[in-house]
């Protein structure tokens, strides 16, 4: 007989992230690089795993290739088990019953009959685009010690931005009284992370539920949520405190990688407490030529530097030749930047190719006014060629 898991982790990645326009053109979210050496999915693998969560479901749909290569057996996360582990779990599709998942609740509904396999007391829900470091242990005690139904994190954002999430109100025992999703006159600046903690039974229920309704949008902060709220569910608020962004846009993404160099508080993504870890493929060291220069900046393993690089995060097999100057900028895997290039405020995408004397990206930009250029996978930019964001 087959031990029961306390707990079991859903992770939805199978967004497309239109957002990040052409870095996800061929791949989803969660496989977009990150940090030089990882992913954007290795963050909520590895809090599970340093949360003793030992079974991962994984649910891909976009472009989901890049994604389920890299994560293959789940070893790199120590969720190559015999009994849980890591299981990627795609749509079912063609069959009667199965169908592309229609959104974040149909996409758990789908795959209930996984979760009772291992008849759980919680279920975790996880998003797969979100650069933070988390402890789900304590969210659950903290879901235990209320008897809640639903617990949801959250953390405080600017009122600004808070349209962007799904809000909610407490009481002060933390117990929520009211959640709207992505309002435009926000009722608070309490933000969902996306992340819940169901009672498995509760979420079963509801998932059903939804599914049965009329003009569902088949999604956990348009109708599962509210749904919970109006039959008097016990839901509440866990604070999260620490380092948490959503890197759904470009400028987001290339913010998280700058906080990076900049020691930013909770994204020391080196402490060996809490590691972060990822498949890792390069065994060979990055060389620096005589007349490099460099300042503040993360160099991967097997990347060669003979220019100057501020500031900056480089990749693996990355190759920048002497008198290129490369500023604040993102440069991933295999990229080529040629002698006498400049580039500044950038990403630039795996395998570019930027040939001698371009100048790609605004010297000088004003964060919030959507100024990050981007140069996609496989692009080649021509000599001499100038290339910016558009604003």
């Amino acid at each position: 007989m087959r031990l029961k898991k306390e707990i079991v982790a859903m992770l939805l990645a199978g967004g497309q992230g239109t957002r990040l326009q052409i870095l996800t053109k061929n791949m989803a979210k969660p496989a977009v690089p990150f940090g030089g050496k990882y992913r954007i999915i290795d963050f909520p693998l590895s809090n599970c795993v340093n949360s003793s969560i030992s079974t991962v479901g994984v649910l891909t749909q976009f472009m989901p290739l890049e994604l389920n290569s890299y994560m293959g057996n789940g070893s790199p996360w120590d969720l190559d088990r015999m009994y849980g582990g890591l299981s990627i779990l795609p749509p079912y599709t063609g069959g009667e019953s199965g169908d592309w998942y229609k959104g974040t609740s149909n996409a758990i509904y789908q795959n209930l009959n996984y979760i009772e396999q291992y008849s759980p007391e919680y279920v975790l829900i996880l998003s797969g685009d979100h650069i933070y470091k988390m402890n789900y242990n304590e969210m659950l005690k903290f879901h235990k010690k209320n008897d809640a139904d639903l617990t949801i994190a959250y953390i405080d954002v600017n009122l600004e931005e808070a349209s962007r999430f799904g809000i909610l109100n407490t009481y002060n025992d933390l117990s929520i009284s009211e959640f709207v999703e992505k309002p435009k006159k926000p009722i608070s600046t309490k933000a969902s992370m996306g992340i819940y903690i169901f009672k498995w039974g509760e979420l079963k229920k509801y998932l059903i539920k939804c599914e049965e309704m009329e003009g569902t949008s088949y999604d956990f902060g348009k109708d599962i949520i509210p749904m919970m709220l109006k039959e008097g569910k016990k839901l509440f608020a866990y604070p999260f405190k620490g380092y948490w962004k959503d890197v759904g846009t470009i400028e987001s993404l290339w913010q998280a990688n700058m906080d990076l160099l900049h020691n930013v508080e909770g994204l020391n993504i080196y402490d060996p407490l809490w590691r972060i870890y990822c498949r890792h493929y390069e065994s060979i060291p990055q060389y620096i030529g005589k007349k490099a220069k460099l300042s503040n900046s993360m160099i991967s393993e097997g990347s060669s530097i003979k220019g100057a690089v501020i500031d900056s995060v480089i990749s693996s097999g990355v190759y920048v030749e002497e008198g290129a100057e490369i500023y604040n900028s993102v440069v991933m895997k295999n990229a080529h930047i040629s002698a006498n290039v400049k580039i500044y405020n950038s990403i630039i995408a795996e395998d570019a190719f930027i040939k001698s004397g371009a100048i790609v990206g605004h010297e000088k930009i004003e964060l919030g006014k959507d100024m990050i250029t981007v140069v996609g996978h496989k692009d080649i930019i021509e000599e001499n060629q100038i290339i910016k964001k558009e604003i």
